[in-house]
C-alpha cells in the first residue's frame, strides 16, 4: 500500500479577550442543541459535508455515512465530549415537513484544557452563507462559557476556504504536522 501525506495547520485561539459578536444566521435557518437521539443526523452532515472534500483522502472515515456515525460515536462517547458546544444547523426551507440538516461541529476539551474544535462541516448547497462563521461562533461561545482560554483546530492546508475563515475570526498557525493517508484509486 502506498502512502501520501497531507499538510495540515494545527491552529488556535486565544479567548482570552476575544469577543464574540452577536450570532447571526439567515432567515430560516436555526441552531439545534446536542441530543444523543440527534447522531445520525450529525453524521448524514458530515458525510454530506465531507464526502467530495480534500478532508474525505485525509480522513477515510468521511467517505462513508456509516464512517461518519462511528467518528460521531467515538467522539460523543469520550469524557472529554462538550456537548453544550456541539451543534446541528437546521433550516426549514425545504419541500419536506422535516428540517434540512445543513451543518455540524463537534468539541472536546484536549489534554492541554483547550478546547479542541473536531469537525466544523456545511453541506456544499448551503454554503457561502456565513453559516461556517454562525455555527464557530454558536461552538466558541459555549466553550468560552466554560472558562476555556484557548480552543485549537487542524485544517488541511489545501482546504483554502475553511484556513481562510480560521484565520479572518483570529486562529494562528501553531504547528504544521503531516497526516499519513492511503493512496486510494477510484
Amino acid at each position: 500500500m502506498s502512502l501520501t501525506y497531507f499538510k495540515r495547520y494545527q491552529m488556535e485561539l486565544d479567548l482570552h479577550q476575544f469577543v464574540i459578536p452577536s450570532i447571526e444566521i439567515p432567515p430560516g435557518y436555526r441552531f439545534v442543541a446536542w441530543d444523543d437521539q440527534d447522531l445520525s443526523k450529525h453524521a448524514e452532515v458530515k458525510y454530506l459535508s465531507f464526502r467530495n472534500e480534500i478532508d474525505a483522502n485525509v480522513f477515510s472515515c468521511f467517505r462513508e455515512q456509516e464512517g461518519c456515525k462511528r467518528l460521531l460515536r467515538e467522539i460523543s462517547s469520550r469524557s472529554n465530549f462538550l456537548p453544550d458546544a456541539t451543534w446541528l444547523l437546521v433550516t426549514d426551507h425545504t419541500e419536506s415537513p422535516e428540517p434540512e440538516v445543513v451543518g455540524t461541529i463537534q468539541a472536546l476539551v484536549d489534554v492541554h484544557g483547550r478546547g479542541a474544535i473536531q469537525n466544523i462541516g456545511i453541506h456544499p448547497q448551503h454554503r457561502d452563507r456565513g453559516l461556517g462563521t454562525s455555527l464557530l461562533y454558536k461552538c466558541l461561545t459555549f466553550i468560552q462559557a466554560r472558562g476555556l482560554q484557548r480552543v485549537m483546530l487542524e485544517v488541511t492546508s489545501q482546504n483554502v476556504g475553511a484556513l481562510r475563515l480560521y484565520k479572518r475570526l483570529g486562529f494562528r498557525i501553531m504547528k504544521t504536522v503531516y497526516k499519513p493517508a492511503p493512496i486510494t484509486t477510484y
